[in-house]
């Protein structure tokens, strides 16, 4: 009787997994095309009282200085790469074995899509493994402008703000189309930390990034492959 009732366990735990993975799947293939109604991070926002500014837009509604910004300053492989970039998580592992009390990350603008997406904040080898393989997906099933369109309407630019749009209008009162070099290369540059690193009042940290950001525009705006992702 034990023994049946194990079987029966057994069978039951594997239709689930079968019908979670099925789901997980199916809302991959979704979202190809259609923006998440919530995630976990936007959900986290609401209950801690900070709100909810989103407002999602078209890849066309997005001013091409955007999404030059946050390649240049979070991740300027992103056109190359089939999701991780091997030569930074090398050099960040070997930095955070020399500074422990300073850990640095080397995540792809794809990598923080799938967090930010699928998973939730934080660390931990199981987060970190469901990481790795929604990002296998994305850049399996998804194009790069889906992928950074996705980007540039969930990552969090501000305490309860989520999306360029949102940030546009929030620190320049305009429409995302509309931001100047300078002022995407301001929203970029709070990427790190977009709560501590405040876009306004202009941070010093975001004063002094932001510079940089817009000189590794210069350089990365003629390559023909950022060229076909900003146009």
């Amino acid at each position: 009787m034990a023994e049946t009732k194990k079987r029966h366990w057994f069978k039951t735990i594997k239709k689930i997994l079968l019908w979670l993975f099925v789901a997980q799947f199916v809302y991959i293939i979704i979202l190809r095309w259609v923006n998440p109604p919530f995630t976990v991070t936007q959900l986290v926002s609401l209950v801690k009282g900070q709100g909810l500014k989103r407002d999602y837009v078209s890849y066309n509604e997005m001013s091409a200085n955007a999404k030059l910004a946050v390649m240049a300053g979070e991740d300027q492989l992103f056109p190359d790469h089939n999701g991780f970039d091997i030569k930074s998580i090398k050099l960040a592992m070997k930095y955070n074995k020399k500074h422990p009390n300073k850990i640095r990350g080397a995540s792809t603008i794809s990598q923080q899509v799938a967090k930010n997406v699928f998973l939730w904040q934080g660390g931990g080898f199981f987060r970190k493994g469901l990481e790795v393989y929604f990002t296998f997906m994305i850049e399996t099933f998804w194009s790069k402008e889906r992928i950074l369109q996705m980007y540039l309407n969930v990552a969090e630019m501000g305490e309860g703000i989520y999306g360029i749009q949102a940030a546009s209008k929030a620190y320049f009162n305009k429409d995302a189309i509309n931001l100047t070099r300078g002022e995407a290369a301001q929203i970029a540059a709070a990427l790190p930390n977009p709560v501590r690193f405040t876009v306004k009042p202009v941070s010093r940290f975001v004063a002094f990034r932001s510079a940089n950001i817009l000189r590794q525009m210069a350089n990365l705006e003629p390559d023909p492959d950022v060229q076909q992702l900003i146009k």
